[in-house]
């Protein structure tokens, strides 16, 4: 377990393992039993469906579930309840290592829409009832024809703030791209961060309702622990919603010499109430992997270690895209030293 000394109000982390080694993996904190631990209505009823629907498996398609049982991979020891398809693990991945193979998974295709697999069930829950409102007020005609034209527009904002565009990850040695979309707001040089061990370099991304909320990692990562900590809904705009919203830490070191580390945060706001983490300590991210999402306007935080070799590529002011947009260099000599 880390020592209570490593953890500071700025939910920091430090570690005593000397920086030339890798960092011992935490297991998860309490407080994370999901890749949602926020919850939310959505949540709740989305749970309630998979008891429902796992229990019509178990008493009518028993032969489904023992096929899907053979070929599971991994164990769901952790998951707070059975895992039986993939579909079980979309809330619980963080809390167990069982999985199936891309050619063994009957749901593969969902990860071919072009929206955010966490905001799938919101995309029904609010979209159908909208489009719906709007059928039936284009159906009344007269002076109510033209009001239909405010739910649809609204069921097609929801499916606009889960969109899930492919992003072309640059591949360069060394580069460090952007962890959310949204605009630069904060570039703050930090004299001391515990988790990196020395001087580093804060940088807050701003995401207003029209960006894409997914998270991507920053580079290729292993976590190595993660923080949650409940809080308020400021404006993510406000200084003090850095310090006092809900968020949650990722603290990464590179899986190679020399184990280079960085944070990235994600943090709530004034809308956005519903942090996505689907990342457990020891796994491994690619640069450009989606981890995550923070449901409407957010706040991300992406903090690098200030090296020599360190060239930030943003400024203050500019927009960027999570994956694609290189947020800052390091030079390969430091790489791969």
């Amino acid at each position: 377990m880390m020592d209570s000394r490593c953890v500071d109000k700025d939910d920091s982390l430090a570690t005593p393992v000397c920086p030339a080694r890798p960092a011992p993996e935490e297991p998860l904190p309490e407080n994370i039993r999901s890749v949602q631990p926020g919850g939310g209505w959505v949540y709740r009823l989305e749970l309630a469906w998979g008891r429902w629907r796992r229990w019509y498996l178990k008493h009518f398609r028993p032969g489904y579930v023992r096929r899907m049982a053979q070929l599971r991979q991994g164990s769901p020891e952790g998951a707070p309840h059975e895992i039986l398809d993939p579909r079980d693990l979309k809330y619980v991945s963080n809390l167990c290592t069982c999985s199936w193979a891309p050619q063994d998974d009957p749901f593969r295709w969902r990860e071919k829409l072009p929206l955010a697999r966490w905001g799938l069930a919101e995309v029904q829950v609010l979209g159908y009832p909208l489009l719906g409102l709007g059928g039936a007020l284009w159906w009344l005609g007269g002076a109510w024809t033209w009001t239909a034209a405010v739910p649809w527009a609204l069921a097609a904002l929801v499916v606009f703030f889960f969109r899930d565009p492919p992003r072309r990850v640059p591949q360069e040695p060394g580069l460090v791209v952007a962890p959310a979309d949204g605009k630069v707001v904060q570039i703050q040089p930090l004299d001391h961060h515990p988790w990196i061990e020395g001087p580093a370099v804060k940088i807050g991304i701003f995401l207003t309702i029209f960006n894409v909320h997914l998270n991507r990692s920053p580079e290729r990562m292993r976590c190595v622990a993660l923080r949650y900590t409940p809080g308020k809904f400021l404006n993510a705009l406000d200084p003090r919603s850095a310090e006092e919203n809900e968020s949650m830490s990722l603290f990464l070191e590179a899986p190679q010499p020399p184990y280079r580390r960085m944070v990235v945060r994600q943090i709530s706001g004034a809308i956005a109430r519903r942090i996505v983490c689907a990342v457990r300590p020891g796994q491994v991210l690619e640069r450009g992997e989606k981890f995550g999402m923070i449901k409407l306007g957010s706040r991300t935080e992406l903090i690098l270690p200030q090296e020599e070799s360190l060239e930030l590529l943003v400024r203050e002011g500019q927009w960027v895209r999570a994956g694609s947009t290189p947020m800052a260099r390091f030079a390969l000599k430091e790489s791969n030293a």
